[in-house]
């Protein structure tokens, strides 16, 4: 869809920022309510991290029938998956039928870019403005930026001055890449290089991989969907949803609820290993101690560097590869021949964690005394995970406090949902809240029906603002703090903290644990909205 061109200013009754899976349930939520909503995106298509993420090889590392929408029972029946695990392009068909399927297009400004959005004391609204003369005033805001958006490209030395084409993951071209008889580096052994990196080799006439921190993987067993496991689940989606939805990450893991401390080595080493052959991220699911216990994660770490060292022929290689750290501290990948890639006689390994990459050179890049040359380079450095996207738009709540300030030294939020001070301004999957501990789209639903329930009740009762209060930001920040605590996920240099990203605060950022939030969530809405500040009636036009 073309965007639609400069006009005057737009009243609408709630904007919201961004076209992803949040952002089209979101409007079509507010739709059904009577609301005039619309959405500002930044691309020229709906998807979100899937219109973006085009990188070869990209794929959810959560199964099809379970990265889903499940509100509408018409669309869960009606939509068929090929594969296991979808690919980029099997999901962005699926987010651009939902956006056909409930007519949401038309109500979508395109190629348009959200840089400011300023709340108007005297009005109390949102005086929003945009990379192109189009500007709005909305009573709500709903930011569906997205947690992994907001790309990281490192400041390197030189960077501009390489003559080679350079691709972000995270941004890629909306055309295919053709490597063959290219050298190529890529920077990065995170989530996306773990998918990249096999597809690019097979094509690349040598691929050099620069690893500052070795990740956890496991295969994911990737395979045709099989049609009658479909039509079995598709049978009572609402059952198989249920369980999803009870389970700590909101998706159907099955956990063995002994300790790995308490088996024998025979029986803890039989379990991983049906963990591995049937793949996905399950395997962290094997014990039901595992991110709390450091003896027992100890047990399924070294088992995943028996099965790299198993795999890898050169033994240094296989070291270089094996993670020092506890497993799923950071995102645990799910891979097709990753390890297996590094048995290629066209693809090295450089270390890169004592001796990091000086500068990039017009030939390719340094590191130390050695410059390597390239026809390409590839950045797999990740995202300004969680609050990047929020931060770099000029967002400023009362008295023209801005967001950046307030989060100068870590986000700080109730429920992940709002932000003292910001008063009718929601996130979805903001950090606060499970969002990338869990699949996403359940956390993505669960927030939109918070939200819309939420409007619907300032609406319904003329309340004209709502924001959280500061004592209840201060005891749910102090909350995650103490449940991330009392795992082993604060332990190790993640993203999950801001730790790939320099100068950014170390915070923790999700909430662990799906269930116990959105009981809590639920708590909060029924008790008249119990730790956020309803402002006097208005009888102001919407």
């Amino acid at each position: 869809m073309e965007s639609k061109g400069p006009t005057q200013t737009e009243s609408v009754d709630a904007l919201i920022v961004g076209a992803g899976f949040a952002g089209l349930y979101m409007l079509q939520k507010l739709k059904l309510q009577g609301l005039t909503a619309k959405i500002v995106e930044a691309g020229n298509g709906v998807g979100g991290t899937w219109f973006w993420n085009r990188y070869p090889g990209a794929r959810c590392d959560i199964e099809s029938l379970e990265y889903s929408y499940q509100f509408s029972e018409e669309l869960q029946q009606e939509w068929e998956w090929p594969e296991r695990y979808s690919t980029q392009p099997e999901i962005l068909k699926y987010a651009n039928h939902v956006a056909d399927r409930f007519e949401l297009r038309d109500d979508i400004y395109f190629d348009t870019r959200v840089v400011a959005n300023h709340f108007n004391d005297a009005t109390q609204r949102w005086d929003v403005s945009t990379d192109s003369e189009k500007t709005f005033t909305a009573r709500f805001c709903v930011m569906a930026t997205g947690c992994l958006s907001s790309t990281n490209t490192p400041n390197f030395e030189g960077l501009d001055s390489f003559r080679g084409p350079t691709y972000h993951t995270g941004q890629w071209p909306h055309h295919d890449i053709d490597f063959s008889g290219q050298r190529v580096g890529i920077i990065g052994t995170g989530s996306s290089a773990v998918q990249a990196i096999p597809v690019i080799a097979e094509q690349a006439q040598h691929l050099t991989v620069f690893q500052r921190t070795p990740n956890f993987s496991v295969p994911a067993r990737n395979e045709p969907l099989d049609p009658e496991t479909e039509k079995s689940v598709k049978a009572d989606y609402a059952g198989f949803r249920e369980l999803a939805n009870a389970a700590p990450f909101a998706a159907n893991f099955v956990v063995n609820e002994k300790s790995a401390l308490e088996c024998s080595e025979d029986e803890r080493n039989a379990e991983y290993e049906q963990r591995w052959d049937q793949g996905g991220l399950g395997f962290v699911a094997a014990f039901n101690d595992l991110i709390v216990d450091k003896d027992a994660n100890d047990t399924a770490a070294e088992f995943v560097r028996g099965k790299i060292r198993d795999v890898i022929e050169d033994p240094k290689v296989a070291e270089l590869l094996c993670p020092k750290s506890v497993v799923a501290c950071k995102r645990l990948c799910a891979d097709t021949d990753y390890y297996e890639t590094y048995n290629r006689d066209n693809v090295s390994l450089i270390d890169v964690s004592s001796d990091p990459v000086d500068e990039i050179t017009p030939e390719g890049l340094r590191v130390g005394d050695t410059e390597y040359s390239f026809d390409v380079l590839v950045f797999a450095t990740g995202f300004d995970a969680m609050t990047g996207a929020l931060t770099s738009i000029d967002i400023r709540g009362r008295n023209g406090v801005a967001l950046k300030e307030k989060w100068s030294a870590g986000p700080r939020t109730y429920l992940g949902l709002s932000t003292a001070g910001f008063p009718n301004l929601f996130t979805i999957s903001g950090p606060g809240s499970p969002s990338v501990l869990t699949n996403m789209l359940p956390s993505i639903e669960q927030h939109v029906r918070w939200i819309s329930d939420c409007v619907e009740h300032c609406v319904a009762n003329d309340v004209a603002t709502i924001e959280a209060s500061l004592e209840a930001e201060d005891d749910w920040v102090e909350h995650v703090n103490d449940v991330a605590g009392a795992t082993l996920f604060p332990t190790c240099n993640s993203w999950y903290l801001g730790a790939n990203v320099p100068g950014k605060p170390r915070v923790f950022m999700p909430y662990i644990g799906f269930p116990p939030y959105v009981e809590k969530c639920d708590q909060v809405a029924s008790n008249d909205y119990e730790g956020f500040v309803l402002a006097g009636d208005t009888h102001a036009p919407l």
